[in-house]
């Protein structure tokens, strides 16, 4: 009877994993056709890309490069560095001498625990246009990068736009993991949430394309300094405030490098305590969709039975199927090659999971932090 019981509830997870699975996949192509909506086309007005930076990533002088060529007719790049003696600074300066428009900002004052963001908090000071975006210093852009995030701004009522984010390319294993995990899994997951909350109501931290009013109109950075997840929170403030939280179709290149896979589930790690302590019951609620690791328990406990095999077997090609689904739609077509991947990623991710659902310790950029109920920061 025990073991009857173990099977009916490895077939339920099963069959809600499926159903998770074709939701998904639901959202995905649905907003592949999003993606064709167009704004209407005023005068853009200049835009100030500010982009914190701490130390010097691979591949980091051809990233910050293609900032600093895009085809907008009016903008600026400023670049903000914590200390004189940062890594990056050398690469920076030969960027001011190489382009007019690039400035650096040595952000000494510290605001808070969130250094990104105190980083940010002397970017935005400097700015001189109303259109702002905020960028993650490890990404790679094309030149239409700035034009396709800030044109829904022209519409008064979108007070923010967000991007998804992957490596296109991936080159090594540890890359190639956390590029299916924002492909296949994060991303979709996060249109889903939208579909749910009935419009978005948080945003993605590599890009976060705003107007000045709008920071004001949620209270300043200050709201976000001192918390994880201030991407989270910046999206959740501006919906607060009255406007619209948008999602880009333009799906950012973020080259994950040589990352080793180690590194790849500390940072995930970090996201999923982040997660569980922002959202609450709903991160428990995603035990529901790991359905590889419940179909490989169901095989295991039925010895093989061929009805479980089947079941399986059609758990597996609805997994393979949203997965390519997300790969065509966002774009990726680098990541075909590493779908073999594909059960080790779902066995890595249910290990984030449930080593995700208690503890609020995290390593970030170098420093141990203790996450608070609701996403504050402390130093550990």
């Amino acid at each position: 009877m025990a073991l009857l019981a173990i099977q009916s509830v490895l077939v339920l997870l099963v069959i809600c994993s499926a159903i998770f699975y074709v939701m998904i996949g639901v959202v995905v192509r649905q907003f592949a056709q999003e993606c064709h909506q167009s704004y209407p086309m005023v005068d853009p007005g200049g835009v100030s890309l500010l982009i914190p930076v701490r130390g010097l990533d691979e591949d980091a002088a051809t990233n910050w490069h293609s900032f600093c060529q895009q085809n907008h007719p009016q903008y600026e790049v400023i670049f903000g560095v914590m200390e004189p003696d940062d890594l990056a600074v050398p690469t920076l300066q030969e960027l001011l001498n190489s382009y007019d428009h690039v400035r650096l900002i040595y952000c000494l004052e510290i605001h808070g625990i969130n250094y990104q963001i105190s980083n940010l908090m002397h970017l935005l000071d400097a700015a001189r246009y109303e259109t702002i975006v905020f960028a993650d210093s490890d990404i790679r852009v094309t030149p239409d990068y700035l034009t396709s995030v800030t044109t829904p701004l022209q519409l008064p009522e979108i007070g923010l736009v967000t991007c998804g984010y992957m490596d296109h390319h991936p080159r090594f294993l540890g890359a190639a993991l956390a590029s299916l995990n924002r492909c296949v899994e994060f991303l979709p997951a996060f249109l889903l949430g939208r579909a749910l909350d009935g419009g978005l109501r948080f945003a993605l931290g590599p890009t976060i394309a705003t107007r000045k009013e709008v920071v004001r109109a949620w209270g300043g950075l200050e709201q976000v300094v001192n918390r994880i997840g201030s991407d989270f929170h910046m999206g959740r403030l501006a919906r607060s405030a009255g406007f619209r939280v948008e999602l880009s179709g333009y799906i950012l290149d973020n080259c994950c490098g040589r990352e080793s896979v180690p590194q790849v589930l500390q940072r995930e790690l970090r996201w999923a305590r982040t997660i569980r302590l922002n959202r609450g019951a709903q991160y428990y609620g995603l035990g529901a969709t790991f359905g590889l690791i419940y179909g490989g328990l169901l095989l295991l406990t039925t010895g093989l039975a061929p009805w479980s095999v089947l079941l399986v077997f059609v758990l597996y090609s609805l997994r393979v199927a949203q997965a390519g689904v997300a790969i065509h739609t966002f774009r990726c077509p680098g990541l075909y090659p590493w779908l073999w991947a594909l059960p080790l990623r779902d066995v890595l991710s249910f290990g984030v999971w449930l080593a995700g659902a208690w503890g609020q310790r995290v390593y970030w950029r170098g420093r141990w932090l203790v996450i608070q109920p609701g996403g504050t920061l402390q130093a550990s």
